[in-house]
């Protein structure tokens, strides 16, 4: 499975991007997709998961109620949906695939086989 992520850029605090990532391969309505992101100088970070049927989805704490994630399994892509953008939600925001069926195993970036490059995401305060 190879990802290819956009959808990132400048804006103001409180504004909203969708970020897309889209994935090449046959298989990728058997996997798991995830979200992860990487602020300069931290370690990378859980954002969302949303399993292979679409049926069931995981968020970070600090993103809760402001960060949806969705699939659509026919066109290969999977979003992430941000809105009430802060300052600290800058990061480099990276797409995954991950093979497992256990939800909890989605918050760990080693669960995940496949990475998209990353799209860039600077909020302004």
């Amino acid at each position: 499975v190879q990802l290819q992520a956009c959808g990132g850029g400048l804006v103001q605090a409180g504004g909203s991007l969708r970020l897309s990532c889209a994935a090449s391969g046959r298989t990728f309505s058997s996997y798991a997709m995830g979200w992860f992101r990487q602020a300069p100088g931290k370690e990378r970070e859980f954002v969302a998961a949303i399993r292979w049927s679409g049926g069931m989805t995981y968020y970070a704490d600090s993103v809760k109620g402001r960060f949806t994630i969705s699939r659509d399994n026919a066109k290969n892509t999977v979003y992430l949906q941000i809105n009430s953008l802060k300052p600290e939600d800058t990061a480099v925001y990276y797409c995954a695939a991950s093979p497992y069926m256990d939800g909890s195993y989605y918050y760990y970036a080693h669960r995940y086989d496949y990475w998209g490059q990353g799209t860039q995401v600077t909020v302004s305060s």
